[in-house]
């Protein structure tokens, strides 16, 4: 089992920014792949960002220039900086973990990002 704790959501104005983070804990596998996805009311979930535990990483076109994917291997924690925010960027932002190779995946409880003046 992995439990994910997310945090760092909140209000912000259109052209601001926010740093959310993800701490992983429990059965973890050093080959892995963590990332963010998010769901806007209404909408599918999307993915936003992934990084490997190798360091390789992929964006959605709708991150890319704005939002950065990092992670410290040796805490098991990914972040995902956010800038130049837009309002189509409010949605609930979920953290997942999945062991490469392996098809489940485990998910945080999601944290609320909204952007609004």
């Amino acid at each position: 089992q992995v439990q994910l704790v997310e945090s760092g959501g909140g209000l912000v104005q259109p052209g601001g920014s926010l740093r959310l983070s993800c701490a992983a804990s429990g059965s973890i596998f050093s080959m892995n792949v963590m990332g963010w996805y998010r769901q806007a009311l209404g909408k599918q979930r999307e993915l936003v960002a992934i990084v490997t535990s190798g360091g390789m990483t992929n964006y959605a076109d709708s991150a890319k220039g704005r939002f950065t994917i990092s992670r410290d291997n040796a805490e098991n924690t990914v972040y995902l900086q956010m800038n130049s925010l837009k309002p189509e960027d409010t949605a609930v932002y979920y953290c997942f973990y999945k062991r490469l190779g392996v098809a489940d995946a485990y998910w945080g409880q999601g944290t609320q990002v909204t952007v609004s003046s």
